[in-house]
């Protein structure tokens, strides 16, 4: 699964640097193409032409490679790459990382990074346990970066503890399985949406949610990593889509994604209903701005809007999926439980409001995955784009005749 791929090969000024050359030549055995950038510090601890040797492609490490005006370009390399390795990734390098410190080209690269980042510690036990370490470590997965965790054992200092960096063979195993799981969805059209709705009381004014879409997104782009076609509805929201292989067709109202949905449906193999749909809409919508002056008191009559997963559940074929979503504030599970039942859904994705760091307008979330059966399955509080990676990993896992 590595043959072809780009890896930019990030090195800090760590001791074990040294395992950068075994990493190296693991990544091109494995038919890798690696671009080493290394920080000044660095170089203290392995030579650049070591490293260049291995990789057979010079080691970018200045931003100015000669006095005639030619420079490397950190944002061409950030889109060049298919993954971004930091092995060994330093304290101070986590510390820069984690609060965009770009002093140094490695830093640059990463900011500039559209592919997914994994970064391997090592430090001495103290130095990785330290909270401002752990808080930084939290920080860099909330971002959506993946951390590969350091082993136990002898330290340059002479200690015994967690700190050492995780042998480049494992580290190279890692890579590969998450290239690996990049087609497991290939060749098949996944319906999302997400987001609000917003329904209409006048011209200006309407009833809607704190929906801001994020979660729907993160599904989006994590079908379309996977090789899906991916079509996403979305509500109204201020977010942009990145890949390529994700159709958005924008909708303002429920009736809209409604229609969209109904008609998408039977062509598609997965539908993952996450926006947050409004249940009732303004039974008359005034043609004119309601003026206040003209009345003390306002009654809106609402009537209730046609149901998108109840829809979709009518119409499921044995080859299809349904996965729909939950918000509760009160005996959570029950009601998610019920839910799943009437709308014969294949899965239900629950969050609470009752969760800190979950839910509405979060970068973060924490969700229950609950199957027709009623097994549960936790995910703990993560950065949306990990939630949505490990959610495509229980479908494949759970809906292996479909996926």
């Amino acid at each position: 699964m590595m043959k072809g791929k780009k890896i930019i090969l990030g090195i800090t000024g760590s001791i074990a640097a040294y395992k950068a050359a075994y990493l190296i030549r693991a990544l091109v055995k494995k038919g890798a193409e690696v671009q080493v950038v290394i920080t000044p510090a660095g170089k203290e601890f392995i030579t650049p032409l070591t490293l260049a040797t291995l990789s057979r492609n010079p080691v970018i490490s200045d931003f100015f490679s000669n006095r005639d005006g030619t420079w490397n370009s950190h944002v061409d390399l950030g889109l060049w790459a298919d993954a971004m390795l930091i092995a060994p990734a330093s304290a101070s390098t986590i510390g820069k990382m984690a609060n965009g410190i770009a002093d140094n080209m490695l830093i640059t690269t990463y900011l500039s990074c559209k592919a997914p980042v994994f970064i391997a510690p090592a430090m001495d036990l103290d130095m990785y346990a330290h909270p401002v370490t752990q808080q930084n470590l939290t920080a860099l997965r909330s971002f959506g970066n993946h951390i590969i965790e350091p082993d136990t054992g002898f330290l340059a200092s002479g200690l015994e503890g967690k700190g050492r960096m995780t042998e480049p063979d494992d580290i190279v195993t890692v890579l590969d399985h998450f290239f690996a799981s990049r087609n497991d969805l290939q060749k098949k059209k996944i319906l999302i949406t997400a987001g609000p709705t917003y329904e209409k009381i006048d011209p200006v004014r309407f009833i809607g949610n704190y929906s801001s879409g994020k979660m729907g997104f993160a599904l989006a782009e994590a079908c379309a990593g996977r090789g899906a076609e991916v079509l996403l509805i979305s509500g109204p929201v201020a977010l942009n889509t990145e890949h390529p292989s994700i159709k958005r067709i924008n909708v303002e109202s429920a009736d809209q994604m409604y229609e969209e949905a109904v008609c998408a449906f039977p062509s598609c193999d997965i539908a993952i209903l996450c926006a947050a749909v409004a249940d009732y809409r303004p039974e008359h919508k005034e043609s004119e701005k309601i003026k206040r002056e003209r009345q003390d008191a306002l009654t809106i009559s609402l009537v209730r809007n046609k149901d998108i997963a109840a829809a979709l559940g009518r119409e499921k074929q044995s080859h299809q999926a349904l996965v729909g979503f939950a918000l509760e504030t009160k005996d959570e599970i029950a009601h998610a439980k019920d839910k799943l039942q009437r709308k014969n859904l294949d899965v239900i994705i629950l969050n609470s409001l009752n969760d800190k760091g979950a839910g509405f307008g979060y970068d973060t979330n924490k969700v229950t995955l609950i199957d027709k059966h009623g097994l549960e399955t936790g995910i703990p509080l993560k950065s949306k784009t990990e939630i949505a990676e490990e959610i495509i990993d229980y479908l494949v896992r759970s809906m292996i005749s479909i996926v």
